[in-house]
């Protein structure tokens, strides 16, 4: 083989390492910006989330009806939807967004323990719905899952819906459930929620109104973002090296 071919070879394998490791790179920058996004949800400054949540209360005013009280609805000015039995000792508090990728993440870890807890009566969850996400990448997406989500309360299959939800959850920047469709499609995945009242529920935005004034609450209450998750009124974050884990949790609502 010529000096120049060899020549040419190492070049050419040069070439194209170089260019897989630009690959890589732009991987590693993509996955980078993923994660970063996700943790913004979770750790953003109180001045960022709250510049997030009062560009998503001026939007939702613009376009809401009159405001119309859930079934069932608990907690502080009846903000919140209420799972499990009402006489369990624990609370625990949950501030989501339905766009939000580090609530999904939260609702993948813990609401196996969540679910067995409320279902023993050990535990009670009120479900607090916000729409940062909108006033962040723009959109309707978490105000209309968050009023359907409310829709199936009034149809008893709140916790089924809500899990449905987080579990098609699209791309943060993919304002998928803006699409009523979407969110009626979704509804055929729990047993008899796909009825004409949950489909007007939906369609005409029943509880818009409501899920701005979730959301405004959220604004005023200081929260550093969504998911903000407290057990009888203590931050289950606040100690963002040691977080409490699904199976602490369930120490301490069984301690009770």
């Amino acid at each position: 083989m010529s000096e120049n071919n060899r020549e040419g070879k190492r070049t050419a394998r040069e070439r194209l390492a170089a260019e897989r490791e630009r690959d890589k790179s732009r991987e590693r920058r993509r996955r980078t910006l993923i994660v970063a996004s996700a943790v913004v949800c979770v750790l953003g400054l109180a001045a960022v989330v709250g510049i997030v949540a009062a560009n998503s209360g001026d939007d939702k005013k613009e376009s809401a009806g009159p405001l119309v009280e859930p079934k069932g609805a608990a907690g502080k000015d009846r903000l919140a939807i209420p799972a499990g039995k009402p006489t369990a000792k624990s609370t625990l508090t949950i501030w989501e967004d339905f766009r939000c990728p580090a609530c999904a993440q939260f609702e993948t870890q813990y609401s196996p323990t969540i679910n067995e807890l409320a279902d023993k009566g050990l535990l009670k969850v009120e479900y607090h719905l916000a729409t940062i996400i909108d006033g962040n990448m723009g959109g309707t997406g978490s105000r209309n899952a968050a009023n359907a989500a409310v829709c199936a309360q009034d149809a008893g299959r709140f916790p089924e819906y809500h899990d449905v939800l987080y579990k098609n959850q699209p791309q943060e920047s993919d304002d998928a459930f803006a699409e009523n469709d979407r969110l009626l499609e979704l509804a055929g995945q729990v047993k008899g929620l796909e009825t004409g009242k949950f489909k007007k529920c939906v369609e005409d935005g029943t509880y818009e109104s409501w899920v701005g004034k979730s959301n405004e609450a959220f604004q005023k209450g200081g929260f550093r973002g969504t998911p903000t998750v407290m057990l009888d009124g203590k931050d289950i974050f606040a100690d963002e090296k040691n977080p409490v884990t699904p199976q602490q949790l369930k120490q301490r609502v069984e301690a009770k």
